[in-house]
């Protein structure tokens, strides 16, 4: 039996570490052969990408945003934010409206 912690990560809660974690792991994306799938405690169904710390196992729950956000990755964008720093990962439409000002 292993003493990892376990952590459900939605996209607004991603820090720069496990997305670094995710991007390394999946460097050409997930696929369903990856994709975990379970119940959450209101029973949704809730689909997720598994990646480990040495004490910490995280389920990242799967969504377009991730996706974008993971495709796009460049450590730079990151290197002014600590590394647990969930304001630091910016929602993908955000970042398409600034360009359009």
């Amino acid at each position: 039996m292993d003493s990892l912690r376990r952590v459900i990560v939605d996209f607004k809660k991603l820090t720069p570490e496990v997305l670094k974690l995710l991007v390394d792991k999946y460097p050409d994306g997930y696929d369903d052969r990856n994709i975990i799938t379970f119940k959450n405690a209101q029973g949704e169904r809730i689909e997720a990408v598994e990646v480990t710390t040495e004490d910490t196992k995280y389920l990242v729950k799967i969504s377009a945003k991730l996706e974008y956000t993971m495709e796009n990755y460049d450590e730079d964008d990151y290197e002014d934010f600590a590394v647990d720093d969930p304001a630091a990962v910016v929602d993908p439409k955000e970042l398409l409206e600034e360009d359009e000002d």
